[in-house]
């Protein structure tokens, strides 16, 4: 698990976005209701949730001093 400062990856984001499986999930209308990822994959979902909260992200923090 990690603390503090995520590392971004360009790499990472750009196939996050152009994956195969997402454009089938999306078009198949699977998607899941915001806050419902727990009925999907619960392990996953647990962990995301410590994740996001014990780590940042850089981008995040440089729209909130360009705001």
């Amino acid at each position: 698990m990690k603390f503090g400062f995520r590392k971004p990856s360009l790499k990472k984001r750009i196939k996050a976005r152009t994956s195969i499986k997402r454009q089938v999930v999306h078009r198949a209308g699977l998607k899941m209701p915001k806050g419902l990822g727990i009925v999907r994959n619960p392990k996953k979902a647990v962990y995301n949730k410590v994740y996001n909260k014990t780590s940042f992200d850089i981008f995040k923090i440089l729209k909130k001093l360009f705001k």
